[in-house]
């Protein structure tokens, strides 16, 4: 493999990639449940959820290298910021990321919809331009909402409502109030990562003009943001399981409070924002964890 291509798998951050498939791996196991489940949809949907998370990444190295947030980052290298793949390339792989990634979404939808259901098709295809806007626009152009503390409400929008209730729906055709409490749960922990995210990286946005959430609020009062975020992530779920209870196996996805618990204890003993780096990880990794135990909850 050259130099260069192993530049670009860096840069897709692969280990940003499960949490980004908790949300599909949520809806599936609860259209499973439903016994709408479909393989080819379930593939498709991963396909297009990992475009969107690489295409959010190229763009955010893009973005935050050409803007020099990224200089003196701590955590995974940038490959924009320190030079190794120019901003020029970059931004024709965002372009040609977003391409792709589209076209796999209009299969995922017509897979799903057919030719006969075109109201639904369009709103679908809407959404999917909809979603590549978004990973765009968090840190690329004078506009970027994840400089003004705005990037919270685009991942809790697009990476629990929007995956679990949106994947749910592309095999359903259906929606349902209850499905709500997963995706919010999802939408939550997602939060959470990009909060412990802003928390370690809160000095070097500040002198870089990047005001988020974190920046905005402060280190104390994004620790107590984080705590509520976690907490009400766990506390949703259990409403689900409250109202939608039907075996003791729908009981899996407590195992995943034990080591989300465990981080919260980390962080409100942490006083140096660069050893959050590792808990990023743990807390993704804790995320899909969550998601595949309540998936085969649903299913099994």
């Amino acid at each position: 493999m050259s130099s260069k291509a192993k530049a670009y798998i860096a840069a897709a951050r692969l280990r940003t990639l499960p949490l980004s498939l908790s949300g599909i791996i949520v809806g599936s196991g609860l259209a499973a449940s439903q016994n709408t489940f479909n393989w080819m949809i379930f593939g498709l949907a991963l396909l297009t959820t990992i475009g969107f998370q690489v295409l959010s990444n190229f763009a955010n190295d893009y973005g935050d290298g050409v803007k020099g947030t990224d200089k003196n980052r701590v955590g995974e290298q940038r490959l924009v910021a320190s030079g190794v793949i120019s901003a020029n390339d970059m931004k024709k792989a965002v372009i040609l990321t977003a391409v792709i990634t589209f076209i796999i979404a209009s299969v995922l939808i017509y897979v799903s919809f057919g030719s006969e259901n075109f109201i639904l098709s369009l709103v679908f295809f809407l959404l999917g331009i909809s979603c590549i806007v978004a990973a765009i626009k968090y840190t690329v152009g004078k506009s970027a909402y994840g400089y003004s503390g705005f990037g919270d409400v685009f991942v809790f929008i697009f990476f629990g409502l929007v995956s679990v209730v949106g994947s749910y729906f592309l095999y359903t055709k259906s929606l349902s109030l209850s499905v709500l409490f997963p995706a919010l749960s999802v939408g939550l922990l997602s939060v959470g990562v990009l909060n412990l995210n802003n928390m370690r990286d809160r000095q070097t946005d500040m002198l870089t003009g990047k005001n988020t959430l974190v920046v905005k609020i402060g280190a104390e009062f994004a620790k107590y943001y984080h705590y509520y975020l976690l907490s009400a992530a766990m506390l949703f779920s259990l409403v689900y399981l409250v109202i939608a209870y039907r075996s003791p196996l729908n009981l899996l996805f407590l195992i995943a409070f034990f080591p989300i618990i465990k981080h919260i204890i980390t962080i409100y003993k942490n006083r140096e924002p660069q050893k959050l780096d590792p808990e990023l990880k743990k807390l993704a990794l804790s995320t899909f964890l969550f998601s595949i135990l309540f998936a085969l909850g649903q299913i099994l």
